[in-house]
């Protein structure tokens, strides 16, 4: 059964960045990678093109499924969408599901919950379930992910950022996840006397992903992180970040 890992954090702190390089140097045999961001930026990152893939988000399936088909048995017909390769990724190094952008009305309540089904249905045939969840608190409200593993808390130096972390124990206590490991990452903009805030929180401090330029021109070339050289600073610093939470790299 999987191990599950959720990067979680308020919008533009980086959980993305972290992600990719998290699935490119995490050494896993059987890794899934699940992008809960209707932004949909991770695919990109990790080098992927859905649409020349042809691969649907969960998003458009069910829109296929309830707007252009009319069907009313969408977890039965999203299922059938896992089987048959419609929804899900797979490559050398990581499989992929994508919630993607909502097109029709209406809330992420059924994206969320059928992606919620996927996991418990596909965690028993991979080694680590990874998830790249959206900005604020709303995934972690609906339990998409009820029993964590690790639970990686991205941070910007900033004063919201800090009371987030409260507020993602608030809410897991509240709707009664289980997680093993919380963990607290700062990202590029912190300073080693900044740091000392989120040390004081009592959490466990794993490290600050180093600022890298190198990100910034690929993500500005659309092309993938995973191009990016061994010596990057970013790389560098995320291996050590893997490192303190007892994960095997390569």
């Amino acid at each position: 059964m999987a191990k599950i890992t959720v990067i979680t954090g308020r919008g533009g702190a980086g959980k993305s960045t972290f992600t990719t390089l998290f699935a490119r140097f995490v050494k896993i045999d059987k890794l899934l990678l699940i992008d809960l961001d209707p932004d949909s930026s991770l695919p990109k990152m990790a080098g992927v093109d859905l649409e020349r893939e042809g691969k649907l988000t969960v998003s458009e399936a069910l829109y296929d499924i309830m707007v252009k088909d009319r069907k009313d048995d969408a977890p039965t017909l999203i299922e059938q969408r896992l089987r048959d390769g419609s929804i899900i990724y797979k490559g050398q190094k990581f499989d992929l599901i994508t919630l993607g952008t909502k097109i029709a009305p209406g809330c992420y309540c059924l994206p969320d919950e059928m992606i919620r089904d996927m996991i418990q249905t596909l965690k028993e045939n991979y080694d680590l379930v990874l998830v790249d969840s959206p900005a604020g608190l709303e995934h972690l409200n609906r339990k998409v992910t009820p029993d964590v593993d690790d639970l990686f808390v991205i941070l910007d130096p900033s004063d919201k950022s800090v009371k987030h972390i409260e507020r993602v124990k608030k809410v897991i206590k509240g709707v009664n996840i289980t997680y093993r490991n919380f963990y607290l990452v700062a990202n590029y903009r912190y300073t080693q006397e900044n740091i000392k805030y989120l040390e004081a929180s009592g959490e466990r401090v794993l490290g600050s992903i180093s600022y890298d330029q190198n990100i910034r021109n690929l993500n500005l070339n659309g092309q993938s992180l995973f191009l990016l050289p061994s010596d990057s600073p970013a790389v560098i610093s995320v291996k050590k970040i893997l490192a303190e939470a007892n994960y095997d790299i390569v």
